[in-house]
């Protein structure tokens, strides 16, 4: 499957310490697993060379597979354990649910668009993340019936936060969430627990939209 793994090993390392650590992400669990999981394997093969680097790309049905910065800051802020039941809403390539399934116990991840279901649904079997459960279905729901989860994370943009999402979450439970508009979000954590919610700003970010019944509406 994989032509070059060395050559890829490389590129890896070389983003993990210059676009990462370098921003100031330190948790272990979430370096190691931006170190190991193959994130060129998620794009297609005419972008591999590209997968490495500090931007997002193009994965089709004009969704986006997040620059690795991103991905490694929204994991280190829901702060996994490893017997964490996590819930991720926007599958899209696969490769955010596969660096929180290197950490969690379980990843129960949906996707809305049918094509990017199924072909997540395979790349997942064939690198054996058999703790990594799929959904086709409108994520801003939730999973009722596999609730509630320690950490929710939300890959796409939302006009605000659903409520039904919150009602999801475990007391101590996490949410990393991008609010705002259609054009420009923030990247906001949630912590649930006896008193409410508690939220903080991790700063500016930019997401395609969160389209669902608590979401964005289609067009």
């Amino acid at each position: 499957m994989d032509k070059d793994p060395l050559k890829y090993k490389r590129l890896r390392e070389a983003m993990v310490t210059r676009q990462i650590e370098a921003r100031g992400v330190s948790d272990p669990a979430v370096l190691a697993a931006m170190r190991k999981v193959p994130r060129h394997l998620f794009v297609s093969e005419a972008l591999r060379d590209q997968a490495y680097g500090d931007f997002p790309l193009p994965i089709g049905y004009d969704q986006t597979i997040s620059q690795p910065y991103i991905v490694a800051e929204m994991t280190q802020a829901l702060q996994l354990d490893p017997d964490d039941r996590v819930l991720e809403i926007g599958t899209g390539s696969g490769y955010q649910a596969a660096i929180c399934a290197e950490i969690a116990y379980r990843v129960y991840t949906i996707e809305r668009i049918h094509a990017l279901y199924l072909r997540a649904r395979r790349l997942f079997d064939k690198l054996h993340y058999h703790n990594i459960v799929t959904r086709y279905s409108d994520g801003t729901a939730g999973w009722k019936e596999e609730s509630p989860f320690d950490a929710i994370i939300v890959t796409a943009g939302a006009p605000e936060i659903p409520n039904v999402l919150v009602h999801q979450l475990k007391l101590g439970g996490r949410m990393v969430i991008p609010v705002g508009d259609r054009f420009s979000q923030d990247l906001v954590k949630l912590v649930k627990d006896e008193k409410g919610v508690r939220t903080t700003n991790l700063g500016g970010c930019r997401f395609v939209k969160l389209v669902g019944e608590f979401g964005w509406k289609e067009r």
